[in-house]
C-alpha cells in the first residue's frame, strides 16, 4: 500500500481502530504490519494479500471501513515465529505492533505501539537464525571509486569496519561476508554495483553524513572520539556505521547495549580471496550451493554453534600475521598432548550458543530456556579452568584468563530457574520454588485452595451442626457455602446470602470472601510477580554483560582450537613450518575433502615452489588429478594461514598475500557474460592483482575459444605471470605447446599426472612426476564416460585423419616468443588404435576354423565393420 493511499484512508470515514491502523501503517508503508488484536496478529488490505501468498493462509474480508470490505489475514500470536521466519527468508520485513494499553480500561481502541521490526539483517530470535552462519547487516558508502563498509551481527554484537579501494575488492568482501541485508545511499552508483543481490535497502543520503555518524558512535560507546578504536580516519566506513547503527536501533527499539566496540579490519592483515577463489575452493559451500563435501564439513566438529561460526570466519579470512598463527599452532600442539582436547571437548558440550544468548539478554528478549542454557554454561566453567590449569601454551593461558568463572551469577541462575523450564515466561512456571517468598505464598494459595476448602467445610459443618453443608465454586458467583432451604433459616449472622436456588441457598462469609479475593487474584498476581522477578534476573545478567561476552568469545576460540587438535589427531595432519621468505614446499600433500570421501587410500604428492621455481606447467589426462593437485595446494596453504595443522607429512610455507583461482567454466547469464567472458574476466583480475607473494591456480585457460586463439592467450598469460608477476603459479593445460615455456622463462618447470593403459582401458595413477605428459587419453576418458562405441570408433578415425592432415600441412602455431620447433598438440596422441575388425583378426588362427565357424566369423566381422 503506497503512502498516498494510507493518508487518504486515515480520515473520519473509517472506524477508530482502522484510523489507528492507518496511522501506524503510514510510518511503515513497505513492510508487512503484524497488528495485534487479542490472540492474533492481523494484516489488512495489501499486506493481507501479500501475506496470504507468502504464508499460504486464507484471505478473508470482514466488516467494512470507509464503506468498503476490509481484506484480512491473520495468524495466532503464539505461533508467529514460524510465519515470521518464512517471511524473512523471502526477503521481506515484518513490523510487530503490540497492544500496550489495558483492554479493560481503554476507552476506544486499545493503545498499540511498534515493538520491533524484524528484517533479514537484524534477526536475534533463535528460531529465525541459522546456527552455523553469522547473520550480518551491512551498510556501504562510496566516493570516487573507494568504498566504506560497516557490518553488525545483532545476534552476537560483533561490529566491524573496513574500507576497500576498488570495486573488485568490494565484491570480494561481499562474497566473504554474505550479508543478509545491505543499506546503501539511494540515487548513488552503488545500485548498479550491488545489482542482483538480495536484501538491498536504499537509505536517504543524509543517514551516511560523517559528523552525525561519528556522534552516534561516540554515544553508543560512551567515548569522546573514535581514536581509541583506530578508525577515526575511515570517513566512508564511519558514515556507513552511523547509518547502520541508527537502522539497528530503529528496528530493535533498543539501545543495543551488547554492541560495545568497533573492530577495524585491515585488508593487509588477511590473505585475500576473491569471489571466484572462494567458490572454487568450496570452503563452506560447494559448487552446487550445498554444504556437503566442503572444507568446513570436513573440519567442523566443534562442540558449540559459536565455535562453528568462528571456524568459518577463520576459513574465509586467513591471516598473514605469523605470530598469531604460531600461537594458534602452539595451542593446538598443547591440546594434542595426552589427548587433552577430549576432556575439554566434553566440557564444551554444556556451553551452548552463549554468544547469541547474551545478545538476547541485552535486548531483553531472552527466553527461559536461554537462561537455563546459560546456567549450564556458567556451571561448567570451574571444571574447564581445572582442565586448562596445566597449560604451557601462551594463547591457552590468555583464553583461560578471559573465560574466568562467574560463581555469583551461576548460583543466582541455579537458585532462580527450574530445570527444563517452559519455552515462554508468558504462562509462568519458570522461577524455582524457594527463590522468592512472596511468589511462593501466592503459588501456595492457588495450589492449596482445595485443602483449605475441605478444612473450611469440615469446620463449618461442625459449627452449624449441618452435615449436608458443602463449600463450592463456580465461575459466575465465585466461592459459596451451600445448604438446603430448610436448613438456611438457622444460619449464623455472619452468613450473607449470595444466591438462591430452587432447593438450596448459597452464602458467603467474611472468611470465605477474604480467601476468594486471595485465591482468584493469586494466580494473576503470581504470574505478574514471576515476570517481575524474571525481568530483574535479566537486569542482573545485563550488568555483567561485558565480561560474559568476553567469556563467550574466548570459549568459541577454545572450541575451534580443540576442534582443530582433534582433526589433526584423527586425520593425520601435521604442523606446517611458517617462514618469512617466499616458498611453498609440501611433502605428501593430500586434498582434505577428496581424502574424506574416498573409499581407497588417497595418493599423496609433493609440491616445491621457491624463488627459483615459481611456476609449474601441469599436463596430463582429464580425470588424472590435475585439479585436485592444484586445489590441495591452495587448501593446505590456506589452512596454514589460519594456524591449523595441514594434510601433509611436512610443509614449509612462506606467508602469501593472496590466493587466486581460475578453474571450471560457467555462464553468468544474469550479467550477460558467456563462459569465455567469465574466464577472461577472472584471468584479467589475476594478471592485474597478483604479486610475487601470491599463489595462483589456473586451469585450462583459453579452452573457451578457438584452438589458436586459446593457445595464444594461455601462452601469453602464463608468460606474463612467469616473467612480470612472478607469482607462485600452478598452470594446468591441455595445450602441449606450453610445455616449451620452461625453455623460454626462468623459474618454470613441467610436471604431469600419470596414467597407464591396460586392455584398451585407462588407469589413473594420480602421481605427479617431473616433465610433460606424453599422451592425452581424451578418447579413453570419453569411453569411460559412456560415449557410445561407434562414436569412439569414428573419433579415432577422425583423429588419424587430423594428425595426417596436420603433419602434411606442417601446421605449427607459433605464439609470441615461442620457438618454431615447439611441439604441436597432436603429438600428445598415440598412434592410431587398430579397429575392432583388425583386433578380431589378430586373434584368429584360420587353420583351426571349421567351415561353419569360418562362416559365423565372417558374419561377425561384417557386423563389426558396419
Amino acid at each position: 500500500m503506497d503512502t498516498s493511499k494510507v493518508k487518504t484512508a486515515a480520515d473520519t470515514n473509517h472506524t477508530p481502530m482502522m484510523q489507528q491502523y492507518f496511522k501506524i501503517k503510514a510510518e511503515h508503508p513497505d513492510q508487512l504490519l503484524f497488528y495485534r488484536m487479542g490472540d492474533f496478529y492481523e494484516l489488512f488490505y495489501d499486506d493481507a494479500k501479500r501475506a496470504a501468498k507468502l504464508l499460504d493462509i486464507s484471505l478473508t474480508a470482514r466488516g467494512k471501513s470507509g464503506g468498503e470490505p476490509i481484506p484480512m489475514a491473520g495468524i495466532p500470536y503464539h505461533a508467529a515465529e514460524g510465519y515470521i521466519a518464512k517471511i524473512v527468508r523471502a526477503g521481506e520485513s515484518v513490523v510487530i505492533c503490540e497492544q500496550v494499553g489495558d483492554p479493560a480500561t481503554s476507552k476506544g481502541p486499545v493503545e498499540r505501539q511498534v515493538a520491533r521490526i524484524v528484517t533479514p539483517g537484524t534477526l536475534s530470535d533463535e528460531a529465525l537464525l541459522d546456527e552455523t552462519r553469522n547473520n550480518l547487516l551491512a551498510a556501504i558508502d562510496a566516493n570516487n571509486g573507494s568504498f566504506g563498509m560497516a557490518l553488525v551481527d545483532i545476534s552476537s554484537g560483533r561490529f566491524s569496519l573496513l574500507e576497500v579501494d576498488s570495486e573488485e575488492g568490494l565484491l570480494a568482501e561481499l562474497e566473504r561476508l554474505r550479508p543478509a541485508e545491505i543499506l546503501y545511499p539511494e540515487h548513488s552508483g552503488l545500485s548498479s554495483v550491488l545489482a542482483n543481490r538480495r536484501g538491498l535497502r536504499p537509505q536517504a543520503p543524509w543517514h551516511f553524513e560523517f559528523d552525525t555518524s561519528q556522534r552516534l558512535l561516540c554515544q553508543q560507546f560512551n567515548t569522546k572520539d573514535l581514536s581509541g578504536f583506530g578508525c577515526d580516519h575511515l570517513e566512508l566506513a564511519i558514515g556507513a556505521a552511523g547509518c547502520l547503527l541508527q537502522y539497528a536501533r530503529d528496528t530493535q527499539r533498543s539501545a543495543l547495549p551488547h554492541i560495545r566496540r568497533i573492530q577495524v579490519e585491515q585488508r593487509s592483515e588477511a590473505v585475500l580471496l576473491d569471489a571466484s577463489t572462494r567458490r572454487n575452493l568450496e570452503l563452506d559451500q560447494n559448487l552446487g550451493g550445498g554444504t556437503e563435501n566442503t572444507l568446513a564439513s570436513v573440519l567442523d566438529k566443534t562442540r558449540t554453534s559459536m565455535g562453528g561460526r568462528l571456524l568459518r570466519r577463520w576459513l574465509h579470512r586467513p591471516l598473514r600475521d605469523r605470530s598469531t598463527l604460531l600461537a594458534r599452532q602452539s595451542a593446538i600442539g598443547w591440546l594434542r598432548q595426552g589427548f587433552q582436547f577430549e576432556d575439554i571437548s566434553d566440557t564444551l558440550r554444556s556451553v551452548g550458543d552463549m554468544e547469541r544468548i547474551l545478545s538476547r539478554v541485552a535486548l531483553r528478549s531472552a527466553r527461559p530456556r536461554d537462561l537455563e542454557r546459560l546456567k549450564m554454561a556458567l556451571a561448567c566453567l570451574p571444571t574447564l579452568q581445572q582442565q586448562l590449569a596445566t597449560e604451557d601454551a601462551p594463547r591457552i593461558h590468555e583464553l583461560a584468563a578471559q573465560i574466568g568463572t562467574f560463581p555469583a551469577l551461576a548460583q543466582l541462575l541455579e537458585k532462580a530457574i527450574i530445570e527444563t523450564p517452559p519455552m515462554l515466561i508468558r504462562d509462568g512456571g519458570v522461577i524455582a520454588e524457594g527463590y522468592d517468598e512472596e511468589l511462593d505464598e501466592l503459588r501456595g494459595i492457588s495450589e492449596n485452595a482445595g485443602a483449605y476448602l475441605l478444612e473450611l467445610e469440615a469446620r463449618e459443618r461442625k459449627r452449624t451442626d449441618i452435615s449436608t453443608l458443602k463449600v463450592g465454586y463456580n465461575r459466575v458467583h465465585g466461592y459459596f457455602i451451600e445448604v438446603s432451604k430448610a436448613q438456611a433459616v438457622d444460619m449464623p449472622a455472619e452468613y450473607q446470602r449470595r444466591q438462591t436456588l430452587k432447593n438450596a441457598e448459597r452464602f458467603i462469609t467474611p472468611e470465605l470472601k477474604e480467601f476468594e479475593d486471595k485465591a482468584l487474584s493469586a494466580k494473576g498476581r503470581a504470574l505478574a510477580r514471576e515476570k517481575l522477578l524474571y525481568e530483574a534476573l535479566l537486569e542482573s545478567l545485563a550488568a555483567e554483560l561485558a565480561p560474559l561476552q568476553d567469556c563467550a568469545s574466548a570459549l568459541s576460540e577454545l572450541d575451534v582450537l580443540q576442534n582443530l587438535a582433534e582433526r589433526a589427531e584423527t586425520l593425520g595432519y601435521h604442523a606446517p613450518t611458517l617462514v618469512e621468505h617466499p616458498c611453498i614446499e609440501i611433502r605428501e600433500g593430500r586434498h582434505p575433502v577428496v581424502e574424506a570421501v574416498l573409499d581407497t587410500p588417497f595418493v599423496a604428492n609433493d609440491l616445491d615452489l621457491d624463488p627459483e621455481r615459481r611456476m609449474l606447467v601441469i599436463t596430463g589426462p582429464n580425470m588424472g588429478g590435475k585439479s585436485t593437485y592444484m586445489r590441495q595446494a591452495a587448501l593446505i596453504t590456506l589452512l596454514a594461514h589460519i594456524g591449523s595443522y595441514v594434510p601433509a607429512s611436512q610443509a614449509t610455507i612462506g606467508i602469501v598475500d593472496r590466493i587466486f583461482t581460475r578453474m571450471g567454466s560457467s555462464d553468468d547469464l544474469a550479467g550477460g557474460r558467456s563462459t569465455f567472458m567469465v574466464e577472461m574476466t577472472e584471468t584479467a583480475n589475476i594478471l592485474h592483482n597478483a604479486s610475487d607473494r601470491s599463489l595462483v591456480l589456473m586451469d585450462e585457460v583459453g579452452r573457451g575459444t578457438s584452438t589458436f586463439d586459446g593457445l595464444s592467450l594461455a601462452w601469453s598469460a602464463a608468460e606474463f605471470l612467469a616473467r612480470e608477476v612472478r607469482a607462485f603459479t600452478l598452470f594446468a593445460t591441455h595445450y602441449f605447446e606450453l610445455t616449451a615455456l620452461p625453455d623460454q622463462c626462468e623459474g618454470v618447470s613441467n610436471v604431469h599426472l600419470t596414467a597407464v593403459e591396460h586392455n584398451d582401458h585407462i588407469v589413473f595413477m594420480h602421481e605427479v612426476q617431473a616433465g610433460p605428459a606424453s599422451q592425452s587419453y581424451g578418447l579413453q576418458v570419453a569411453q569411460l564416460a559412456g560415449v557410445p562405441p561407434h562414436v569412439i570408433r569414428q573419433a579415432r578415425e577422425k583423429l588419424v585423419q587430423l594428425e595426417q592432415d596436420s603433419r602434411a600441412a606442417d601446421l605449427r602455431p607459433a605464439p609470441t616468443n615461442s620457438p618454431k620447433e615447439s611441439p604441436i598438440q597432436n603429438d600428445l596422441f598415440i598412434a592410431p588404435v587398430p579397429s575392432e575388425v583388425e583386433q578380431k583378426l589378430e586373434t584368429i588362427d584360420p587353420d583351426e576354423l571349421t567351415p561353419r565357424a569360418a562362416l559365423d566369423l565372417l558374419y561377425e566381422l561384417k557386423k563389426l565393420a558396419r
